[in-house]
């Protein structure tokens, strides 16, 4: 349990460079109080004391503005930043070394008992505000981005943006996992933007092969007229800034 107590003040260390000395660290970080009254609250738990587990929960959850059922699994290393807003449900199942900010909700999507929150594997990124819901699992070395939204399994080493979450591997400078990169969220792909570059590209396209009908039809000499220069994609992602 010690050992287990040290990986989680590590944790912070690692992950956050605001964090200078142990002492600050053991006084002013609630995702560190948080974790470690779960870690309480889940040893009665497991031992059918529920409502003393309760009690310790909702304790914590006044203290440090983070609600993690005593039901929930968490693994060492677990390091919640800011954290305020947090929701980690009943059943949930957090693996080693993850990463979540201010936030971030892992809940369920059914009245039925039984497994009906997420399980996050090793070494998952969860972003400021993202929602991951339902028995579904995130595996190892993923990234989720703010704010979106998780309802499908995610494959290990995988990222995750948008919403509902569009799921993607890594690749470019998202290969190979690098847990230094993986905190920062303005390194990630947007889906939406690919999607309407796709779009853009198969409207140039078919503009071409419309003038080269036109050109054919008004017998111009046999000759295939191209598009105009200023017929690219840019013509309609411009204005976006996409």
């Amino acid at each position: 349990m010690f050992s287990t107590l040290h990986h989680d003040m590590q944790a912070v260390f690692d992950r956050d460079p605001a964090a200078r000395s142990k002492l600050e660290v053991l006084l002013t970080y609630p995702g560190l109080h948080a974790i470690w009254l779960h870690r309480l609250a889940h040893w009665l738990w497991r031992r059918d004391l529920k409502l003393l587990g309760r009690l310790v929960s909702q304790t914590s959850r006044f203290l440090t503005g983070i609600e993690i059922h005593p039901g929930a699994a968490i693994g060492p290393g677990f390091f919640i930043d800011h954290g305020m807003g947090v929701v980690i449900g009943e059943t949930a199942e957090v693996g080693a070394n993850v990463t979540i900010y201010h936030g971030v909700t892992l809940g369920g999507v059914s009245w039925q008992k039984g497994k009906r929150h997420p399980t996050i594997g090793n070494s998952v990124v969860l972003g400021a505000g993202a929602k991951v819901l339902g028995p579904i699992v995130v595996g190892d070395h993923s990234r989720v981005g703010a704010n979106s939204v998780v309802v499908k399994d995610t494959p290990a080493e995988s990222v995750v943006v948008g919403v509902p979450g569009r799921m993607r591997p890594r690749d470019g400078l998202l290969q190979p996992a690098d847990p230094e990169r993986d905190l920062q969220h303005n390194i990630l792909p947007d889906a939406t933007a690919e999607a309407l570059r796709a779009f853009a590209d198969r409207m140039v396209i078919l503009e071409g092969e419309i003038m080269e009908l036109r050109s054919l039809h008004k017998g111009d000499n046999g000759h295939l007229a191209p598009p105009p220069a200023e017929w690219t994609p840019d013509r309609y992602l411009g204005p976006f800034g996409i």
